[in-house]
């Protein structure tokens, strides 16, 4: 049954990368200027040779068809400054640096999310659980460059504890991950603060108590595990935005990741450049969201791979 339920799930992630390819790479042919308009002025000859080198100068519809057959074949297409540099050699590169960035945060997310819902939900209304959900409000509503902007300050700048750019080294991790990491690690903890109240009322939670467990078997045994099935159900997002980067995070901490290129690849009309990490970004959030659905029967076995699950 889970191997009808992967084969049909990795259909329909086919189909989304493909219509997302699609709409992506007409979106860019309908922006004002081209890839060389920002250059200095080229004579038109020049222009015109360097448009037929890379098929800018045949119809949109041509163009399309052979992005399609290239791609087909795991060719992602030269990029337009980065000369004598292909797609895929920028993103083999660079994504690396993103994802390694990511899963530290997503590390930091969930331990530190999950403390704060934790501690916040056994005592609700405590102070404990005022400083929880006013500390989670903060870092919910605060811009991660605001963010990124005082982590620098502060231990950069005044105490001079980690350097404040670049990558390289594990300290040059720290602030760029906890940076990256505040939005959702205050969502996390939010939601399973919620998720824990609500389970905490339910039926056999209660029975659980009338047999005399502990509280600390009852919430890790019982509330807790239940609790997390609506979590992992944002983890598949989560865990896509923070693999592959931040773009804004990325820039203030001048990191050479995916997310920085991609916005520079935009600025500077490199279509391929740009149409090759969205589907790179696509795939990821397509592999993130269907691992989350495996979780769900490995969290709760009561949920079933068929047409009554999931």
């Amino acid at each position: 049954m889970i191997g009808k339920f992967v084969l049909s799930r990795t259909l329909t992630g086919i189909f989304v990368i493909f219509a997302v390819a699609t709409i992506t790479f007409f979106l860019l042919r309908t922006l004002p200027g081209g890839p060389f308009d920002a250059e200095k002025k080229l004579p038109p000859q020049i222009k015109r040779n360097i448009e037929a080198k890379y098929h800018l100068d045949e119809p949109v519809w041509k163009q399309y068809l052979f992005y399609l057959r290239n791609l087909a074949s795991g060719d992602l297409g030269p990029s337009y400054k980065y000369i004598d540099r292909s797609v895929n050699e920028i993103i083999g590169e660079t994504l690396p640096v993103s994802v390694e960035l990511g899963l530290i945060s997503l590390t930091i997310a969930v331990a530190l999310g999950s403390a704060i819902g934790i501690a916040s939900a056994t005592r609700p209304g405590g102070a404990v659980d005022f400083a929880s959900v006013s500390i989670a409000t903060a870092l919910v509503s605060v811009p991660s460059f605001v963010t990124g902007a005082l982590l620098i300050y502060i231990f950069s700048v005044n105490l001079g504890w980690l350097p404040a750019a670049l990558w390289g080294s594990p300290a040059h991790a720290v602030l760029p991950a906890l940076t990256l990491a505040a939005g959702p690690s205050a969502y996390i903890a939010r939601l399973i603060r919620a998720s824990m109240l609500d389970t905490s009322k339910a039926l056999f939670v209660r029975t659980a108590r009338a047999k005399g467990l502990s509280d600390f078997r009852v919430i890790t045994k019982h509330i807790l595990r239940n609790a997390l099935i609506p979590v992992v159900t944002v983890l598949g997002p989560i865990t896509a935005f923070l693999v592959t980067g931040s773009f804004v995070v990325e820039h203030i901490f001048a990191i050479p990741g995916t997310g920085r290129f991609f916005v520079m690849a935009v600025s500077n009309r490199d279509y391929p450049l740009v149409m090759g990490i969205t589907i790179v970004y696509t795939i990821i959030l397509v592999l993130a969201n269907l691992i989350v659905d495996i979780l769900y029967v490995v969290l709760d076995p009561r949920i079933k791979f068929d047409k009554g699950g999931i």
